[in-house]
């Protein structure tokens, strides 16, 4: 057992396997629509080795891919979980965790995220986040809540860990804000936020959705007028209204706007002037480079695959609606045999896989790496390649956090790492956490026998995390882009 004070209270961690472990720590308050307040001050010391609940939450739509997790939700559920060598004056370097979902599900306090092997293999603290979901942490409207509630959150840990991680053994001066899916959008979004200065120091950025931009002010408000609607009371009386009716009616606005071999969920954040793609990277591009924050960004090879792969009625999809995705997107139908040439022997399937992959989550990536250069910040680009030989969901979105994480027996009943080879499951495992935190510690992930160029036109450098990991030149190809680009 281990003992620190916050500045809230004392906490009693548990010490096992080389780091300290301390969950439930909780890091403000949350009450209905409200920003996040602080936490309730207390006496003596908390015991801090068991997970608070986790934000309120519909079942991840990934759990075909992922496997799924039981927990209990309560609205008040801001907490923390921290993992650290030991709790002294070390000045480790800080991994700050924000889990993606879709801004939907998920927590930072789950066992797929629970940061032990990066702490004790790598030197670093990690803390893990969780913060407001859906609805509840996104929804906006004037008449009940401000939106972005759950940025909100976010900002309030990181302000927490400014101020009580040293005594965790961390280094407040170098704290690196990870995150994947949503919640490396929303490192976008705190990129651009006032709020968020000085509070990190370097990002990494797991797949990325940059084309999600936020919404505008107005088409969040109509969405809460929707919800409020499906409930049967006004926008106001939703701040009373039964969480589980709030959940539901929000799954019913999701199938209402749900677009053929679209990923875009209901409830993101909320800034007019970021509502359109190239706002949205050119201000988090600028933020970056004013701040002096460099970044890793990175996708999979086949992101798409997660949603595709267990749906029926994309197996083959309708070829009306195929020909016009590859139209809206590409620019063509015909851009088809693009992909058809490039995937050979592919399904249809997999080529709507890889154009929406593209379009959704890799070429944006590029673009907002190749505008932090602009700003005259550092960029490091990955891709992440490995797949199961003979897996169907192949490298797919959230491939990459068994890696990260190295915890492998809580992912065991993650599908798509079925027929992994265990040894190079853990040999890959272990470059991928070192490099993250090279990059956590020195502002460059590069290894002492596999280096990491920045990325930079016209090579554009990427590190390949596959079967065989290394650097090479523009995987994505500068003219397969071209028409993104254009």
């Amino acid at each position: 057992m281990a003992m620190v004070r916050t500045t809230y209270g004392a906490i009693m961690g548990e010490q096992g396997r080389g780091v300290v472990r301390f969950r439930g720590v909780p890091y403000a308050s949350a009450a209905r629509f409200a920003p996040p307040g602080p936490p309730e001050a207390w006496a003596g010391t908390r015991d801090a080795t068991e997970h608070g609940p986790v934000g309120p939450q519909p079942p991840s739509r990934l759990r075909a891919a992922m496997g799924d997790f039981s927990r209990p939700q309560h609205e008040d559920c801001l907490t923390l979980t921290i993992a650290t060598p030991a709790a002294d004056g070390g000045g480790r370097p800080v991994l700050v965790w924000l889990h993606g979902g879709a801004y939907w599900t998920g927590a930072g306090s789950l066992d797929w995220y629970d940061g032990g092997a990066l702490a004790a293999e790598n030197g670093c603290v990690v803390v893990g986040v969780n913060y407001r979901l859906g609805a509840l942490g996104f929804l906006a409207h004037p008449e009940v809540s401000p939106g972005n509630l759950g940025l909100a959150d976010m900002v309030a840990a990181l302000r927490w860990v400014r101020e009580n991680i040293g005594a965790f053994g961390g280094d407040p001066g170098r704290v690196t804000l990870i995150g994947q899916s949503a919640g490396a959008h929303a490192i976008m979004c705190l990129l651009t936020m006032a709020e968020s200065e000085g509070l990190f120091h370097r990002s990494i950025c797991m797949s990325p959705p940059p084309a999600m931009a936020p919404l505008s002010s107005a088409t969040a408000s109509e969405y809460a007028a929707f919800v409020a609607d499906l409930i049967g009371t006004s926008p106001a009386g939703l701040a009373t209204a039964p969480v589980g009716k709030v959940i539901d009616a929000g799954m019913q606005l999701a199938r209402g706007l749900a677009k053929f071999a679209d990923a875009t969920p209901p409830f993101v954040p909320v800034f007019d002037a970021l509502a359109t793609p190239a706002a949205f990277i050119a201000a988090a591009a600028e933020a970056a480079g004013r701040r002096g924050i460099p970044l890793v960004i990175g996708t999979t090879r086949e992101e798409m695959h997660a949603f595709f792969a267990p749906d029926p009625a994309m197996n083959p999809p309708d070829a009306e609606k195929l020909a016009a995705r590859f139209a809206e997107l590409a620019g063509d139908a015909e851009a088809i045999e693009l992909y058809r040439r490039r995937r050979p022997g592919g399904s249809t399937r997999d080529l709507l896989g890889d154009l929406v992959t593209d379009h959704f989550f890799l070429f944006p990536s590029l673009a907002f790496a190749d505008a932090v250069r602009t700003a005259g910040s550092a960029a490091y680009v990955y891709q992440f390649d490995w797949a199961a030989p003979g897996n169907g969901f192949r490298a797919c979105h959230c491939i990459e956090l068994p890696f990260l994480f190295g915890n492998s027996a809580a992912w065991g009943d993650a599908a798509m790492l079925k027929g992994g080879d265990v040894n190079e499951i853990a040999g890959l495992s272990a470059i991928l956490r070192a490099m993250f935190a090279n990059f956590a510690g020195s502002g460059d992930p590069s290894a002492v026998a596999l280096p990491w160029p920045a990325y930079a036109a016209p090579s554009r450098p990427t590190m390949i995390f596959g079967a065989i990991a290394g650097a090479v030149g523009d995987p994505a190809g500068a003219a397969f882009r071209a028409g993104f680009d254009d």
